[in-house]
């Protein structure tokens, strides 16, 4: 080989990272949903506590919400894998437990972006319940409804309308979160975009490959979301996600 030249990577080199990064999307997917499930849990308690009528319940939500919009989530994440593992060991250790307990990077993940958008999903599921005319809980109680019942029955299908909007916006904000997990270590999308851009000494090509698997699932996502919208706005006035 001549001085001053190398080898660039051959053709089945370039699919093989490829392929890394796709089955990377699909970890991605994992993290997202994952996640959605875990900020939906917490946003429906912040909700619930934020519209009792405990003060202690409202305030513990009014600083879970604060601490969620005023740090950032990169911030967040790496106190929650760091700092958690640190303070688990601790605990352990004052248990009597002698080994070390390391932090799975995608509980971590799961959780930090939950633990995030679940804040952002309280104020979404507050208003959204807000805006539902306080008469109809009323009557359905007056009917002989329990509580459970009257949330399920009538609560529930008009609070999912009021909310799709933000709701669809805090989703694709949290696809897009996703992409921080690769600083933690998980080998997500991102992470093996990255890794194959270092290898390959190409970071466009498999970085815009990585953005544009972002853009397809965040696209099907707005298209699933709008379906979802026009059912529960039959009869009424669309809105446009």
């Amino acid at each position: 080989m001549r001085p001053g030249y190398q080898l660039l990577p051959s053709a089945p080199s370039l699919s093989g990272y490829y392929l890394s990064i796709l089955q990377g999307a699909q970890l991605t997917v994992g993290v997202s949903l994952a996640s959605l499930a875990v900020a939906i849990v917490l946003g429906l308690l912040g909700a619930s506590a934020k519209l009792s009528g405990s003060a202690g319940l409202k305030g513990l939500a009014t600083v879970y919400t604060t601490v969620v919009r005023g740090v950032p989530e990169l911030v967040l994440m790496l106190l929650i894998f760091y700092g958690g593992t640190i303070g688990l060991n601790e605990a352990l250790r004052w248990l009597g437990w002698g080994s070390r307990v390391d932090i799975n990077p995608f509980v971590a993940g799961v959780v930090t972006i939950g633990f995030i958008y679940g804040g952002y999903m309280t104020e979404t599921f507050r208003g959204a319940i807000l805006a539902i005319p306080k008469g109809q809980n009323e009557a359905a109680r007056a009917f002989g409804m329990g509580a459970f019942t009257a949330f399920w029955r009538i609560t529930l299908p008009q609070m999912v309308r009021y909310a799709l909007p933000g709701f669809t916006n805090n989703w694709l904000v949290l696809i897009k979160t996703t992409a921080l997990v690769s600083l933690i270590g998980l080998h997500e999308m991102t992470y093996l975009a990255r890794q194959a851009s270092a290898a390959t000494r190409e970071p466009f090509v498999f970085l815009l490959f990585a953005a544009a698997l972002f853009l397809i699932y965040t696209s099907v996502s707005l298209w699933a979301l709008r379906w979802v919208n026009a059912r529960y706005s039959l009869g009424t006035k669309r809105v446009q996600l």
